[in-house]
């Protein structure tokens, strides 16, 4: 089970952390990926980490402005989210796939477990 919090309503130009805790499974053989959801439109990756964290990904639409970091030992991944936009309001989803090599995996195609999902507003 992933359990994601720390959403909320913050101004434009300002900055939220997000993150996702596991439990009943470690993280450890586990790529995960961080995604959205705006009303309307369809689920889209934000930023993508590698099992041990040698490897990210991002999108333009996000990149310089979010960090995806994970703490194995803490089974525990985190979303530093800088620089928000309006267009960035949407529910914000974790999402984990078990996966041997040491590599990103984008895309929602694969991944196991998933978050129940956070809210983050950015207003104007």
């Amino acid at each position: 089970q992933l359990q994601a919090y720390g959403g909320g309503l913050v101004q434009a130009g300002g900055s939220l952390r997000l993150s996702c805790a596991a439990s009943g499974f470690t993280l450890d053989y586990h790529a995960i990926g961080w995604f959205r959801q705006a009303p309307g439109k369809e689920r889209e990756g934000v930023a993508y980490i590698s099992r041990r964290g040698s490897s990210t990904y991002y999108p333009d639409s996000v990149r310089g402005r979010f960090t995806i970091s994970r703490d194995n030992a803490k089974n525990t991944i985190y979303l530093q989210m800088n620089s928000l936009k309006r267009e960035d309001t949407a529910v914000y989803y974790c999402a984990a796939r078990a996966i041997l090599k040491d590599a990103v995996v984008t895309g929602i195609t694969g991944y196991e477990y998933w978050g129940q999902g956070t809210q983050v507003t950015v207003s104007s």
